[in-house]
């Protein structure tokens, strides 16, 4: 046996409940909400206040956000492109568990990169991968500055930090898209709202 790859000695086990008979119990429909944006832009703000509105009504959400990941799962990974990819890679496989599950998971990273991404929505099935863009300036991101890492980028003393010295690649089809409203931010709870109302009208709410 030790002789033997991973790829030939491994087999998919079914069982007689599914993803169907999951969602049913839940009445709601599994899918993953990917929250993408930079630093700063309000990811996690967003993803806990779309869990609190989720749970208002019943519904069952989970949020895995990039830095609670890196303390336990990915701890292990920097912040190298290599690391960044597997980060991404591992946050997508487990959010497809929650979603298997019937829970509309939430999952709130930085995901700088489109391929990774796009990579993240080729695991589920077509529609149950959400995409939102933080589309919120740099200028105003690094105003805000919620864990100083900007200062820190500027100061020459973190490399590789998006938006600085590491680029981020915009979504070019994402299902929602955030932003300014005439130079102001949208509130949480309108933030939230703009997500519930997608996910009512695509039939997730419910079974």
């Amino acid at each position: 046996m030790s002789t033997l790859s991973n790829a030939t000695n491994i087999f998919w086990q079914d069982c007689q409940l599914g993803k169907p008979e999951r969602q049913k119990l839940l009445n709601q429909k599994g899918c993953v909400v990917w929250i993408t944006g930079l630093s700063g832009s309000g990811k996690s703000t967003l993803a806990c206040s779309l869990s609190s509105e989720l749970h208002s009504r019943g519904k069952l959400s989970y949020i895995l956000d990039g830095d609670n990941l890196r303390h336990g799962l990915n701890k292990d990974l920097g912040f190298k492109p290599e690391d960044r990819t597997e980060n991404i890679r591992r946050t997508g496989e487990v959010a497809k568990l929650f979603a298997d599950a019937g829970l509309i998971c939430v999952a709130s990273l930085i995901s700088p990169y489109r391929r990774d991404r796009d990579t993240c929505r080729a695991m589920l099935p077509d529609a149950n991968f959400i995409e939102v863009y933080m589309n919120m300036p740099l200028s105003l991101c690094e105003a805000r500055d919620p864990k100083g890492l900007y200062k820190l980028a500027r100061a020459g003393k973190i490399k590789g930090f998006t938006g600085i010295d590491d680029p981020y690649e915009p979504p070019l089809n994402c299902e929602i898209e955030i932003k300014e409203d005439d130079g102001d931010c949208p509130t949480p709870k309108v933030m939230a709202g703009q997500v519930v109302t997608y996910l009512e009208e695509k039939g997730f709410l419910e079974c």
